[in-house]
């Protein structure tokens, strides 16, 4: 199959010039035959991977799917860009079925979206010898795993479509995948030599945030305040708490419904629509919301409890920002979730359940108390590094943090543990303990006797939440260690007594207070707001006359464009992203008018050039990563940019600038290196490197006595690896 045929069929049908990174790599391996399986993170478009082979293969493209909205949703799109595609599920009556059914033996649709359960009925498995399949696309993959988040038994049985049909590939596809997990859905799947790819886990578009939980209800509205038309999903642990959280919002004047298994179908039904089509601007829902959900402009998902799990946590805060545009994420943390769940956890009866369970309890609330950056964290838990010292997009990173000596608190705080522990035989956890340190005479202190222990209020000069913070860092450090109980009690440990005993210095590192900066966000669109907002009513109106979600009709991406660009005739609306000709005859006209009437009472607005394409987070290819602010200055320099403009641009010093281009050209773009540096500076650095394969840059540097910086260094080694060097 030629790539030309795929491209045109990706402009005439989805309305985008470029295919997004290993878009391409995945159809070709698929429609040549091959197993193939995907790990792209939620908004990279896994979904077109199998969606425009099927459009160009014969056949039938049988896409499992494990939620009945996922299915809607996504056939919705799929029929307002003119693709044959249609679902089978308990939703249909009996005769809507029948029809469906027929349509499919009679060839009428390339894509057909069913639920596993429904798959694997041995009548069902019987008709797909007559329906002519070309290819079976196992969507939300993960869930075949019991290693995942979402372990799904019925997606075990899939395994048994290869001895109805074995001669088809099989396309597996997830956001989420351990190496584990991966290695899982080969085996349970029986994928044949399957290709892999694997994208980069990081979104970038994603800012990562973690707060003090001091009155969820309150932190929410403050939230959400400052984004009134903006949607967004509130994550909470129970049903109870998604129901008062949703009334909390809604006494504020915000439109919010909640959604959890409790409800019945209909209202659950209900209020998901609702959300989907943007008459409710929040859902306050409890995981069981969310999974294939394929709204893309969800701007901010908000964590009122904390997650049982790192790739639970992924998954959710990958449902903002499917569009690439700018979206936040708020995890509201308290000790106290921690707590709770292990009281489940201790009830689970099996031994080796219990233990995971622990081991990803731990490394969840590593991640929320850790005091590094958010993205190391995460995409660490996924077995990738992260290249950069600042990610731009985390509390961390956004946060300048100074180191100081605790040496003197550590000691207070450590033999305050000893103390209450020889005094009674027993530890206390962490709010107890920084009640003793601050002097406080509550109950249980007066009533265990810590009023007479020598460590109470030698910490009075600091707030409680001082020791706190403080405690959760030592436990990081492993100077303490917590019980794995209800009670969550602490203890010192070995190290700890060593380091008292010893009296180490101690440097830990905590927040400055300065005045934030206002930075342009990755994946920002700059455009004409009052012209977006106008947009966005007609999107509405057009969307609702069609019973169909606004997004159906056209992306926030899309209406961001139009908002910049301004198309008023055919050729150029079709040269938007998101605009393909099914989706131009069917409402292009309607925008165009509004556009040339906009522009007829309004003055036009000039905006710079975009530094970077908004739906693209950066992936691993074969020679490495290429972030998004490395892909920011790299887009800039290929706009004719000098090394000293987009420094004064970004405000970044130009080694970094230099730093950024060395990476792109590690990650495998074209560069041309005498934009950076000169033919006698390239001689210079030819001999200092010539048979020099450290990896450290420092005696090159010293050698040429800092004449060439480090950052033309770096290019120049990307530039020219060793073995180009030597020889």
């Amino acid at each position: 199959m030629s790539l030309q045929l795929l491209s045109s069929r990706l402009k005439q049908t989805f309305g985008y010039n470029e295919f997004r990174p290993l878009q391409r790599e995945i159809m070709e391996a698929s429609l040549g035959g091959r197993d193939t399986v995907a790990i792209l993170p939620t908004g990279a478009g896994k979904s077109l991977c199998y969606q425009l082979p099927a459009l160009v293969r014969e056949g039938l493209t049988v896409v499992v799917s494990p939620l009945i909205a996922l299915m809607k949703d996504q056939v919705d799109q799929l029929e307002a860009s003119g693709v044959a595609a249609t679902f089978l599920n308990s939703t249909l009556d009996s005769n809507e079925a029948r029809r469906r059914t027929d349509g499919l033996a009679a060839g009428e649709y390339q894509l057909l979206y069913v639920a596993p359960e429904r798959l694997m009925l041995p009548d069902f498995l019987m008709r797909l010898r007559n329906w002519k399949i070309a290819a079976l696309a196992v969507d939300e993959a993960h869930c075949i795993s019991e290693w995942g988040h979402d372990f799904r038994p019925e997606y075990r049985r899939l395994r048994e479509v290869r001895g109805v049909l074995p001669e088809i590939p099989v396309l597996a596809l997830t956001a989420t995948a351990t190496g584990r997990v991966r290695e899982d859905i080969i085996r349970q799947l029986e994928l044949r030599d399957p290709a892999v790819f694997l994208a980069s886990f990081n979104r970038p578009n994603l800012k990562y945030q973690v707060v003090g939980k001091s009155g969820a209800a309150a932190q929410v509205c403050n939230f959400v305040n400052a984004r009134p038309d903006e949607s967004g999903i509130v994550y909470c642990q129970s049903r109870k708490n998604t129901e008062s959280m949703a009334a909390t919002l809604r006494a504020q004047g915000f439109s919010a419904v909640a959604y959890h298994a409790g409800l019945d179908a209909e209202e659950r039904a209900n209020n998901q629509e609702a959300f989907l089509r943007d008459e409710a601007k929040i859902v306050c829902a409890t995981v069981a919301f969310g999974m294939g959900i394929n709204k893309p402009n969800v701007r901010y998902v908000i964590h009122a409890d904390m997650p049982k799990n790192i790739e639970g946590y992924y998954q959710e805060t990958g449902r903002a920002g499917r569009d690439g545009l700018p979206s936040d994420c708020l995890l509201l943390f308290s000790r106290g979730d921690v707590t709770k769940y292990l009281g489940f956890i201790d009830a689970i009866p099996d031994e080796h359940a219990r233990a995971v369970a622990h081991e990803q309890l731990d490394q969840m609330a590593h991640f929320a108390e850790s005091d590094t950056c958010r993205r190391v964290t995460l995409m660490g838990y996924f077995g990738e590094s992260w290249p950069l010292e600042n990610c731009g997009g985390c509390d961390h990173c956004l946060s300048p943090r100074e180191k100081w000596d605790a040496t003197t608190d550590v000691q207070k705080l450590l033999s305050c543990v000893l103390r209450i522990r020889q005094a009674g035989g027993f530890s206390v956890g962490m709010n107890h303990l920084s009640e003793v340190l601050t002097g406080g005479m509550s109950e249980k202190i007066v009533g265990w006797k810590h009023h007479l222990l020598t460590t109470h209020g030698i910490g009075k000069d600091q707030p409680r939440d001082h020791w706190v913070d403080l405690g959760r860092q030592l436990l990081r450090l492993g100077l303490l260690v917590g019980s794995r109980d209800k009670f969550s009690t602490i203890s010192v440990t070995q190290q700890g007594i060593d380091t008292l005993k010893r009296r180490d210095t101690v440097m830990l590192t905590r927040s400055l207070n300065v005045a934030k900066s206002k930075a342009a966000r990755t994946g920002d669109i700059p455009c004409d707001t009052g012209l977006f907002e106008r947009l966005r009513s007609l999107r509405k109106e057009l969307a609702d006359a069609r019973n169909i979600p606004p997004y159906v009709v056209f992306s926030d991406v899309t209406l961001r464009h139009c908002s910049r660009d301004y198309p008023q005739n055919d050729a150029a609306l079709l040269r938007v992203p998101g605009v393909g000709e099914k989706k131009l005859d069917d409402f292009g006209r309607a925008f165009i008018d509004v556009i040339r009437d906009w522009l007829s009472e309004n003055e036009r607005l000039e905006f710079a050039p975009l530094e970077i394409a908004a739906s693209a987070p950066p992936v691993s290819t074969g020679k490495g990563i290429l972030s998004g602010t490395a892909a920011q200055t790299f887009d800039l320099f290929s706009s004719g940019r000098s090394i000293e403009e987009i420094a004064a641009m970004r405000d970044l010093a130009v080694s970094t600038v230099e730093g950024h281009l060395g990476q792109a050209v590690e990650s495998g773009k074209n560069i041309d290196p005498h934009r950076l540096y000169t033919v006698g500076e390239e001689e210079e650095m030819r001999a200092a490197f010539e048979g020099y394969d450290e990896p450290t840059l420092k005696p090159v540097f010293e050698q040429l006595e800092g004449r060439i910086s480090y950052g033309k260094l770096r290019f120049y080694r990307a530039a020219n690896p060793p073995a180009a060097v030597m020889g």
